[in-house]
């Protein structure tokens, strides 16, 4: 008997915070203020519901389970969430995607579960978006301590400026991995993977890099590397250089 007094005051003090709709509709609505808070009515009894730590209620959610992502759910003035219960700096809740520790570290980011943490690199040129729980370009971000600093290659490389794609999100170059040519070595050219990081090419041999083309050409199309295989010339005329004089030497007398 005692149980059952005890249950039935759990459910009026729930009951007196929420109130199941008046049509009796079994399912799952949304706290007024608290975005992972929920609950469950059956028979017009509601029964409070929380979600796992750092994810929210969504109220349009099909799912058996009905929390998701904060990114994924519009939790409007629902605002209030529980204490976080994450156990260290990479993961402040047990689950979610979280940015580095380090403000000044946008590239990297977190993936919590039960408050494990599994780390992961944007692609070159990318900063982690928390809002959006995505990698997106810089101009996309609310981050204002990092900076869109160039890497450079094992041979000094260093895309330039140009690559950089503009404040608006657009590239000033038609490419957003724009290519440019090594400037010591004809033959090879780089690739500015989102206009930041380079990759090192080389064109076949007997090719040369055409910057106005932007591809590999025979070396008569780009007159600064025209000579460029020059000595690949002088060696083949070398080697034939002793052909020929074997051919012109006298046949011994018979």
């Amino acid at each position: 008997m005692r149980v059952l007094i005890l249950a039935a005051l759990a459910v009026s003090a729930v009951s007196g915070q929420f109130q199941c709709p008046k049509e009796g509709r079994d399912g799952t609505y949304e706290d007024n203020r608290q975005c992972d808070r929920y609950y469950e009515c059956y028979d017009g009894i509601p029964e409070e519901r929380l979600c796992p730590d750092g994810l929210v209620f969504d109220p349009f959610s099909n799912k058996r389970e009905p929390c998701d992502h904060y990114f994924n759910v519009d939790c409007g003035d629902r605002l209030e969430l529980q204490p976080p219960k994450g156990p260290n700096d990479l993961c402040p809740r047990l689950n979610g995607f979280y940015a580095h520790p380090n403000p000044n570290v946008c590239n990297i980011f977190y993936a919590c579960v039960e408050g494990t943490a599994e780390e992961y690199t944007c692609s070159p040129g990318l900063w982690f978006d928390e809002f959006r729980g995505v990698c997106n370009w810089p101009t996309e971000t609310e981050r204002t301590s990092c900076s869109s600093e160039h890497q450079v290659s094992e041979n000094g490389f260093k895309c330039p400026d140009s690559a950089l794609p503009k404040a608006d999100g657009s590239f000033g170059l038609a490419d957003p991995h724009p290519k440019f040519a090594d400037p010591s070595d004809c033959a090879k050219f780089y690739i500015c993977l989102n206009g930041v990081s380079p990759r090192e090419q080389g064109c076949e041999l007997g090719l040369v890099y055409n910057e106005n083309t932007q591809s590999c050409d025979s070396p008569k199309n780009v007159p600064e590397c025209k000579d460029y295989y020059a000595f690949l010339e002088e060696d083949d005329n070398a080697k034939a250089k002793p052909n020929l004089a074997q051919q012109q030497r006298p046949l011994p007398p018979q």
